[in-house]
């Protein structure tokens, strides 16, 4: 097997540099980042992917994704859930998660460039995609997945992907905060965002089976910020035997015997998170046994039938291997971004303010 240990201070430029490569590689023309070569893309994996080019140096090909996700904006202010070549290939709805996640991959092109202007021209873009997900916000809190093209908004949420629009609106209020550009509403939001992930979870998977067999619905509350420290470690340690097999990785789902190279980077994030520095480490080293000789990585490993599946090596992936390669190593100046909330917007004094606001 083959074991790469990343640590602090220790990035393999190197051994990533072929990474950081595939995803240019795959990367078409007009910016798009498909999930592989004659692939579909999302917004939120294609974000993933660009993410993993400014890591890896890569800044003119991620202007280029994100110039990408400009110019294919609705006017309301969302991405539709898949394009394929240049086209809408799933025009049915826009799903809330994919549309904020580009608050994060702004944020993130940001601190490692510095780069203000590049800050200034995509806020337009940010702020219609934060008003877009604010519209699918609930009564208490929670945001709906997704606004279907036809039917409206689908008023059901997902406990990863509200998870994910918690950190991305840190990032969106990061963003705002730099520019100085008040939008007190966005922090009102996100801590009733907050207030329902932790306290009512009567709000999530309401109209559909659990999504607790996942174990993005396990750690991603973790990753994102929303449970922390000693509950945040504990919140791992209860469930780790049955999402994480020793010297694989961790499950997808945790009643199938498939683990899955993404799921077990940003679970190697979320251990960061809270301060489980030597688990993340030896987590990270199993993963590099899905490597191929281009740098790319396997999606996952059925160990029960030991067969890689599917044979499919997204961009996505590797633009997660980059990203937990940076958190370990401390390599960018974005490295803390999963690591710990990074918010500048408010005082704890409003904070306090808004939660009174919300219980009234």
């Amino acid at each position: 097997m083959t074991s790469v240990y990343v640590s602090m201070g220790f990035y393999p430029e190197e051994y990533l540099c072929d990474t950081v490569n595939y995803i240019a590689r795959v990367q078409s023309s007009d910016g798009a980042i498909p999930w592989f070569e004659g692939g579909s893309l999302d917004p939120w994996d294609h974000i993933e992917s660009a993410m993993g080019l400014t890591i890896g140096g890569r800044l003119d090909e991620a202007q280029q994704a994100y110039q990408w996700l400009a110019d294919n904006q609705l006017p309301n202010g969302s991405w539709l859930a898949a394009y394929k070549d240049g086209q809408i290939e799933d025009g049915t709805r826009a799903e809330s998660n994919f549309v904020a996640y580009i608050a994060t991959g702004i944020w993130h092109y940001y601190l490692i460039s510095q780069d203000r202007d590049f800050l200034q021209k995509f806020w337009p873009v940010v702020e219609r995609a934060i008003e877009f997900v604010l519209r699918l916000q609930g009564p208490m809190g929670q945001i709906y997945w997704a606004e279907d093209t036809t039917e409206g908004i689908k008023e059901d949420s997902l406990v990863t992907g509200c998870s994910s629009i918690y950190k991305s609106f840190e990032c969106a209020l990061n963003i705002a905060t730099t520019l100085e550009i008040k939008v007190p509403q966005w922090a009102l939001a996100r801590t009733k965002l907050l207030n329902a992930l932790r306290n009512h979870p009567e709000c999530f998977d309401r109209t559909w089976d659990s999504k607790s067999r996942f174990a993005m619905d396990w750690f991603y509350p973790v990753l994102t910020g929303v449970i922390t420290g000693t509950q945040g470690k504990n919140h791992l340690k209860s469930r780790w035997d049955q999402f994480v097999v020793d010297q694989l990785g961790c499950h997808c789902v945790s009643d199938e015997p498939w683990v899955t190279v993404a799921e077990s980077c940003e679970l190697t994030m979320a251990l960061l998170a809270v301060g489980e520095y030597q688990q993340a480490v030896k987590l990270f080293s199993w993963l590099h046994q899905f490597r191929d000789t281009d740098g790319s990585y396997w999606t996952g490993y059925v160990y029960r039938d030991k067969e890689l599946w599917p044979l499919e090596k997204p961009t996505w992936t590797a633009g997660a291997i980059l990203l937990a390669a940076d958190a370990l190593s401390n390599k960018t100046a974005a490295a803390h971004l999963f690591k710990s909330e990074s918010t500048v917007l408010a005082s704890e004094d409003t904070q306090r303010t808004n939660y009174a606001k919300i219980l009234e």
